[in-house]
């Protein structure tokens, strides 16, 4: 089987429609958000069995789609029997605006039935139509770098129409102010009330709209949880609850602290970004809360592909110095990534995190375009609109 999740309104529907169509599939595409759907499955557990034979063409097996079979009680014991029962009739199509792979941690196991992979908002090389870069077990960080800047190529345009509207298909491609605005809130409404509430045990989600409302002046920083409890005056519990609600319908996601080798570094609180950056009103913020997205999809790329184990963190000292991302590779620290609106000269303690670290190279990335700058090897200084394209 295929899990595919991702955020609400990412593209998962489509994709795996999309694709079904082209496998002579097109009817094995089953949506359990609706109640038919489910009165189908109490009235016969295999209801779609006579649909799955009729679609076999060929040698090739036919697929079929089950689109937020998770918000079913026991789904993984449904899963299993239907993978046990038609394995060598079908292949399976998992898709779900929650993290399967946090419910896959509990409970009975699926081990050795499904492969997990994750759909994102667009990256500025998809928006673009240009190849996905990806890396290699022994390539160094450096290189990669260097492959990634080769081209002398800027799409400045496309990344502002990803800052302005987001990264999401449907208000991305309209590029409309006012459809922009009430997509945001529609995706507030079906996140709290259809998703968390379906998934978590949560009474009072509107806690989780105010959050929604106060986070994103604090992307780029620390996220303290105390904090947030004061000022929305509930429980440190429940706001722990939240945030966890918000990361497992990917609303959210968060960046830890590195702080091996690093002395005085902070050890506990994470930083939090989201999915759809657009909602920082800050500019700076935003183009940060970009950059973190964009990390993040490259890393998870990699990780799908099995290219090795890279993971992201940031790096910040007690005395605030702070290197915004570090990627690991194989729990190894492989690269800085710094976030700035406007090239400059790089700040000081950067050099100094980097020689602390084995002397990885430090990427400055700026939203200034037709910007591409080294020093000594190991600095970069490059637009965001070339290095991400």
């Amino acid at each position: 089987m295929r899990f595919i999740s991702g955020p609400r309104q990412a593209g998962k529907t489509t994709i795996a429609r999309n694709f079904l169509e082209s496998q002579n599939s097109g009817k094995l595409y089953f949506n359990w958000d609706l109640r038919e759907i489910k009165d189908k499955y109490k009235r016969e557990p295999y209801f779609f069995e006579t649909a799955l034979y009729d679609s076999k063409t060929g040698e090739n097996l036919p697929w079929i789609c089950l689109d937020e079979i998770h918000k079913m009680p026991k789904w993984k014991n449904i899963l299993k029997d239907y993978f046990d029962k038609f394995e060598n009739y079908c292949r399976f199509i998992i898709t779900g605006s929650a993290r399967l792979d946090w419910f896959r941690k509990s409970g009975d196991s699926l081990a050795g039935r499904y492969f997990l992979f994750k759909l994102f908002p667009l990256s500025l090389s998809e928006a673009a139509d240009k190849p996905i870069t990806l890396t290699t077990k022994e390539e160094k960080a450096v290189e990669f770098i260097e492959k990634r800047i080769s081209t002398v190529n800027y799409e400045q345009d496309t990344m502002d129409q990803l800052l302005n509207y987001s990264g999401f298909p449907e208000p991305f491609i309209k590029a409309s102010d006012n459809f922009h605005l009430r997509w945001q809130r529609d995706m507030v409404d079906h996140l709290i009330r259809e998703d968390i509430r379906d998934l978590t045990r949560i009474f009072e989600i509107e806690n989780i709209a105010t959050l929604i409302q106060l986070i994103p002046e604090r992307v780029g920083s620390p996220l303290s949880l105390n904090a947030l409890k004061e000022d929305i005056g509930v429980s440190y519990t429940a706001i722990k609850n939240a945030i966890s609600a918000m990361q497992l319908t990917h609303a959210i996601f968060l960046v830890p602290p590195y702080s091996q080798r690093i002395t005085r570094s902070i050890k506990k609180e994470k930083k939090c970004y989201f999915y759809d950056w657009s909602r920082c009103k800050d500019f700076a913020k935003r183009f940060e809360n970009y950059v973190a997205l964009e990390l993040k999809i490259m890393l998870e790329l990699w990780n799908d592909y099995g290219t090795a184990d890279f993971a992201l963190f940031y790096v910040r000292t007690k005395d605030g110095k702070e290197t915004d991302f570090l990627i690991t590779k194989n729990n190894t620290p492989w690269c800085f990534f710094e976030a700035k609106l406007k090239d400059d000269l790089i700040v000081r303690h950067h050099y100094k995190h980097s020689r602390i670290l084995n002397n990885i190279p430090v990427v400055q990335i700026t939203h200034e375009n037709n910007i591409l700058k080294k020093g000594d090897n190991l600095f970069y200084r490059v637009s965001a609109s070339r290095f991400f394209c």
